[in-house]
């Protein structure tokens, strides 16, 4: 996402990297060389990075307890999902399985999380224009954190993904199936697990 020169306040950057991201997303819908989708698909799972790391850093903290405490735990949780599918693209190549379906349904994901970010007179957006949080003076320490980030993951690789909201792997096993009434026991069903 690119650098702005002029100040501006935390929710104007951030609705800035929004519209840029989702242009990125346009442009992988349209690539068919896989070196473009390559390239974009890095220029997104960085932007978000980033993103998100300002937000959980500096936007959403400063906010906890001035704002609808659900609006800002529902958007924890988004971040997490996002961060999943960010580490799965960020790790493939386009030739991979499931490339362009992650990268998809993560633009599906983040075009969601943005809506409930900038909700007219609902979202987190709008509560955080009326919490008087000074958002100039929080647009600035964003910019500079953005560009200490974005000088070091030019070179480098993503960090891995910090989840907050997830527990971790859940205790069931896919091949498991859940017996109904009036079904056989999985144990006697031709070609189950033994």
């Amino acid at each position: 996402m690119a650098s702005q020169s002029k100040p501006q306040d935390a929710i104007a950057l951030l609705k800035e990297e929004h519209r840029e991201v989702l242009d990125m997303f346009e442009q992988f819908e349209k690539a068919r060389d896989d070196d473009r989708k390559a390239r974009l698909a890095r220029e997104i799972c960085t932007a978000l990075t980033i993103h998100a790391m300002l937000e959980e850093e500096i936007f959403y903290p400063s906010f906890r307890g001035k704002i609808d405490d659900d609006l800002l735990d529902e958007a924890y949780v988004e971040h997490d999902g996002a961060k999943v599918l960010i580490a799965e693209i960020d790790a493939a190549t386009p030739e991979a399985d499931y490339f362009d379906a992650k990268v998809k349904v993560l633009g599906e994901q983040i075009e969601h999380h943005i809506k409930e970010e900038e909700k007219p007179g609902e979202g987190i957006f709008y509560e955080a224009r009326q919490s008087g949080v000074d958002l100039e003076a929080m647009g600035q320490q964003m910019q500079t954190r953005k560009e200490e980030l974005q000088a070091r993951f030019a070179t480098g690789p993503l960090p891995a993904p910090e989840v907050r909201t997830f527990a971790g792997e859940p205790n069931i096993e896919i091949s498991e199936e859940i017996e109904t009434p009036g079904s056989e026991p999985m144990e006697t069903r031709p070609g189950a697990p033994r």
